[in-house]
């Protein structure tokens, strides 16, 4: 039954991914691109290591600069936690790509494998014009050290 919810789970994160992608992509650019303003926290599917997880994630933006503070936690057989700090780079008023740089925790069974490792994270994050909902994409890929790279994405709410 876990593994039918996760695969669910998985195609509507994935669908929702895709989806404010293409919105994002096929959205004129403004004269003058701002960073899409807003921390979040949401909820999606993660997949790596031939497992299926839940992810939940959160970004604190520092306003005035292009730096968040990101956390993605991966639940699911096993856990695992990727604190990151990242630069952002507004592409038009609500889509950013970013580049994140962190440490992740893992353990056995979860999406990243098991262990500790340096890891990159890019990204795009799209906040929707008329409310407060945010699609979120990333890679966490590791740089060296004993864990695999995981792929999430999902939905989440600004505050």
């Amino acid at each position: 039954m876990i593994t039918r919810f996760g695969s669910r789970l998985a195609r509507l994160a994935t669908g929702a991914l895709v989806g404010g992608l293409a919105i994002a992509l096929s959205t004129p650019t403004v004269a003058k691109a701002q960073a899409a303003y807003g921390s979040y926290i949401g909820i999606g599917g993660a997949f790596g290591d031939g497992e299926i997880g839940v992810s939940v994630n959160g970004r604190y933006n520092i306003l005035e600069l292009p730096i968040s503070v990101r956390g993605a936690a991966f639940l699911g057989e096993g856990s695992a936690f990727a604190p990151t700090v990242s630069y952002d780079y507004p592409v038009n008023f609500n889509l950013d790509v970013y580049l994140g740089a962190g440490v992740t925790f893992a353990s056995e069974g979860s999406v990243m494998g098991e262990g500790t490792s340096f890891v990159l994270q890019p990204g795009a994050d799209y906040a929707f014009t008329n409310n407060r909902l945010v699609v979120f994409g990333n890679a966490i890929i590791p740089i060296g050290g004993d864990t695999n790279t995981a792929i999430q994405g999902g939905v989440g709410v600004q505050f």
